[in-house]
């Protein structure tokens, strides 16, 4: 995976179709047709075993061995059982890249399977023999590669497309035609069209990371069915949200619909709210439907960038303009209130009795002219973020006369201006007229309010992305850590898969989650001294093998069946609990191990709130976070929300938002903003649990009793599986370390984090210019929000900074120096860059820093470090030359390149790459 030679998908200079013919039906000859059409600039070649002399014009080889030079990109059309031995070929002939538009490898059985279990299907030989020859393989069974600004069409699409700046990826062939087909009915255009069907070798995510970096696309709509590697999908689409704005659509929402295995999520009903979770999460905006796709495309094409959420409605009826309202409110917009100066400009332009609010009804009669003029006074009002338009025929007001009458007059819209013309015969020819001028426009008031949405949500999910959180009230040392891993092992060795009670409680209490008092007995005996001991009614709960398992849910959970006996008031009813409880699970569960027996104080008379919260395991992405309602019954399920970790106090917030239980707590709460608060460090501290535990399965908090007096755990169930793989990288806590300067000063040097933008603020501002100008080659008086949010919520598995600070006497923290690289996706070259305050240097931070960052480059495998620096920096220079890196003079861009190997490279295109800076 990465983008190795992907650059020859979408710029080769020469293009060889396998399985290309003049038949009716050849896929191979619809290719070269689309080739010449969109009038390719390089070399085409034809090549089927047939012999033909040619095909619509272009010379046809025999064999790949034949032709008379290596093309840089081949597109396979041949039938399923020469592919694998084909693309070896290709392979061992130089050629880089193959296009796989053949369909049925995955269903086709290998000849080999029967020797390697690893060969099940045709599709394995493939990719065998294009792992074995270093080739690039897209598909098999997809469309093919489209980019307009390079006359490229090597697929077997219906048509052409107009340059413009949407990518387009899918992994369907067929709805990528569609798309095709509905741009160019709209005049839509794209930079590129990729469908990447089987995905064989290239990932959706290598795509994306080709166009965000290498493409001057401005926007990317991504149809996603299946993804075989989260992390990989999450960085790829969290880097390219920071630059393009990404939308997303999900098949397969409903586990029935979908075709392939079925995938379960302990706790979960419906998996789809974790890509829901995991797209926000990235920036990217999810649409729900294909026709939504599509307005969100003419979205995308042709609407300015919007500021905020309040949209001004005007209308020639009242009718179609409340249906906008009702779709914009319920969608979490906002009517425009509009002021007294814009009120006083329409009253100057509209009837009088005119609604005087917002939505405007210009009246029935309107002319063209009155739609034009209440436009633009709308669209220059500075309360106005865009301005929806919606026009029903009238003999007053022709469709195509008012639309002909608003399209000469844009130039006058200083804000984003939506159209929707209703009806069909009259309204039909009026929607063409604002396609072909480039105009918004869409055929009811609710898909032009739900494209408008698209925008905002756009940015509201930038604008949360660069929310810096604020401080963590709770870190876990490393002893902490230690702990509660020991505890972890000790039910490992004795072959358990799940804690007991009294060992997840203890697990709770070394990350300071507040548990509940609890007393454990072995036998009923032991249950009795303990009741005799308290003057409260007590509960006691059995725990034994089978019930110790998270999100298992009853009808009666109350039942003595379900392990659970309430209100006991006496030593002989203990005792006579724990017998009967003992004797219900011999009975019910006779090769299930009773561990103990847990006792606790009823909590009950103070209005508690019960909550569910804890950490279950997704096939996809990992582990995910939960919370909603508590509570014992199946019924809790109905309020479950989901978010990835690692969470900070702000995700953590939006992930309570969203539950029911929010609602609940801001209603019955004495103190609803503490309550929420301390939820959420509980759920931070659950992210922190999942990211330090790599073998917990899953973790259940049910129920967590919040009121007036306490926050307490009264359950806690956990269970044990092999290490997880998190779709986002979680903090780095291994890298921190405490070192001592040669001063003498003390410093703790670790990964930055959300966290510090604070700090990192206040550091930047205790620079002096020439500091600034030699990091950033510019003076920059100040880190805007999005600066810091860039510089402290990072990737870490393409990106690490390293702060160094120190901790003063009232435990406050100040950031002395910063070291950061950027390394690519492909990890063969870093780029660093390092910072310290002007009072510190000379005393070897900026040493330090580098080593550090050095040491883990080295272990992740990077290739070559690299960084730029002014050649008037002359400390900058000296520390270079003293950590050996190799200093030239830059001609072109006048400062010093500094290079310095860390690994060496694994193969010719590594290789490659080190020694061709711009090389993919």
């Amino acid at each position: 995976m990465g983008t190795r030679f992907l650059k020859y998908f979408f710029e080769p200079k020469s293009i060889a179709v396998f399985g290309a013919s003049e038949k009716e039906f050849s896929m191979g000859g619809q290719v070269i047709r689309n080739l010449q059409d969109g009038q390719f600039p390089g070399k085409i070649f034809a090549v089927n075993t047939k012999g033909y002399d040619q095909v619509f014009g272009e010379t046809c080889y025999p064999c790949a061995e034949a032709l008379e030079e290596i093309p840089e990109l081949a597109v396979i059309c041949s039938p399923p059982n020469v592919v694998p031995d084909l693309v070896g070929r290709l392979g061992h002939l130089g050629v880089k890249a193959a296009l796989v538009l053949t369909g049925g490898l995955s269903r086709t059985n290998s000849a080999q399977g029967l020797v390697d279990p690893s060969h099940l299907s045709l599709k394995d030989d493939m990719l065998a023999a294009a792992r074995e020859s270093r080739i690039r393989i897209m598909g098999p069974e997809c469309l093919g590669v489209l980019v307009p600004g390079r006359k490229l069409n090597a697929s077997y699409s219906s048509g052409n497309v107009k340059p413009g700046k949407v990518a387009y990826i899918g992994q369907s062939g067929m709805l990528g035609n569609a798309m095709i087909d509905w741009a160019n009915g709209r005049g839509i255009g794209f930079s590129h069209v990729v469908t990447l069907g089987d995905s064989a070798d290239v990932m959706i995510a290598d795509v994306i990371d080709y166009i965000n970096r290498y493409s001057h696309a401005q926007a990317i709509l991504l149809h996603l069915e299946y993804i075989s590697d989260s992390r990989h999908l999450m960085t790829a689409i969290r880097e390219a949200s920071r630059n393009k704005l990404v939308l997303a659509i999900k098949s397969g929402r409903i586990v029935s619909s979908y075709g392939g295995p079925v995938l379960n999520t302990p706790g979960l009903v419906n998996r789809d709210q974790i890509y829901t979770a995991a797209l926000n999460r990235a920036g990217v905006v999810r649409v729900n439907d294909v026709e939504e796709l599509f307005d969100a495309l003419e979205s995308l094409s042709r609407i300015k960038p919007v500021l905020g959420d309040r949209l001004a409605i005007v209308s020639n009826g009242i009718g179609p303009s409340i249906l906008a309202a009702d779709k914009l409110l319920l969608s979490g917009g906002k009517l425009v209130k509009l002021t007294e100066e814009t009120r006083s400009k329409l009253d100057e332009c509209l009837p009088s009795g005119w609604s005087d609010a917002n939505p405007i009804d210009i009246g029935g009669d309107a002319m063209p002219e009155r739609f034009v003029k209440a436009l633009e006074v709308l669209s220059n009002a500075p309360e106005v973020d865009a301005v929806l338009a919606i026009h029903a025929p009238t003999r007053l007001a022709p469709s195509a006369e008012t639309a002909n009458a608003v399209i000469n007059s844009r130039g006058k819209f200083r804000k984003s201006v939506l159209t929707c013309w209703m009806g069909m015969e009259e309204a039909r020819p009026a929607r063409k007229e604002f396609n072909l001028a480039g105009v918004p426009t869409y055929s009811s008031p609710e898909h032009a309010v739900q494209a408008f949405m698209h925008m905002v949500n756009y940015r509201r999910s930038q604008a949360l992305l660069q929310e810096a959180p604020p401080s963590i009230p709770h870190e876990t040392p490393y002893e902490v850590r230690r702990s509660a891993r020991k505890l972890i092992s000790r039910a490992r060795k004795e072959g358990r898969m799940a804690l007991t009670h009294q060992e997840s409680t203890q697990v709770l209490a070394a990350y300071n989650i507040p548990v509940t008092q609890s007393w454990y007995a072995k036998d009923e005996n032991a249950a009795a001294i303990i009741a005799s001991q308290q003057n409260q009614p007590l509960a006691v709960k059995i725990i034994h093998e089978t019930n110790c398992k998270p999100f298992v849910y009853r009808k009666h959970p109350h039942k003595v069946s379900a392990g659970l006996m309430q209100d006991i008031q006496t030593p002989d009813a203990m005792r006579k609990a724990v017998i009967g409880l003992r004797d219900k699970v011999n009975e019910k569960f006779p090769d299930s191990t009773i561990y103990e027996y847990c006792i606790q104080p009823m909590h009950r008379g103070k209005h508690s709130m019960l909550l569910n919260m804890g950490i279950t395991r997704d096939p996809v992405f990992g582990p995910v976070i939960l919370f909603g309602i508590g509570g014992y019954k199946e019924n809790v399920l109905a309020d479950r929300h989901v978010a990835l970790p690692p969470l900070n106090m702000t995700l953590a917030n939006e992930l309570i938002k969203r539950s029911h239980a929010y609602r609940l707590i801001k209603e019955h709460s004495d103190n609803p903003a503490e309550d929420i608060e301390s939820i959420s460090e509980v759920l931070v501290k659950l992210s922190q649990l999942a990211a330090d535990i790599p073998e917990l399965q899953g973790l259940e908090i049910n129920p967590l009793i919040i009121n007036r007096d306490e926050m307490l755990v009264v359950d806690v169930k956990i269970d044990l599986g092999e290490p997880s793989y998190h779709a986002i990288m979680p903090y780095p806590e291994e890298l921190r370390e405490t070192v001592t300067l040669k001063t003498g000063r003390v410093v703790e040097v670790r990964p930055i984090r959300g966290e510090d933008a604070a700090a990192l603020s206040q550091f930047h501002s205790q620079l002096s210019e020439q500091s600034i100008r030699f990091r950033y080659f510019h003076n920059k008086a100040e880190l805007s929000k999005r600066d810091l949010a860039n510089l402290t919520i990072i990737n870490y598995d393409r990106q690490m900074a390293f702060i160094a600070e120190e901790i003063k006497e009232n435990d406050e923290r100040e950031i002395l120096g910063v070291v950061r690289v950027w390394t690519d996706p492909d990890n063969i070259r870093t780029e660093f860059s390092v910072l310290i305050r002007d009072d510190l240097q000379g005393e070897g931070l900026g040493a330090l820093l580098m080593h550090k960052m050095i040491k883990y480059s080295r272990s992740v495998g990077t290739l070559e470090m690299i960084g730029k620096i002014l050649v008037e920096n002359h400390p900058m220079r000296g520390l270079m030359k003293y950590l050996g890196f190799q200093c030239q003079y830059n001609v072109d861009e006048q400062v010093i390149d500094a290079v310095m190997p860390l690994n060496e490279p694994q193969s010719e295109w590594q290789r490659h790459r080190l020694e061709n800076n711009s090389g993919i």
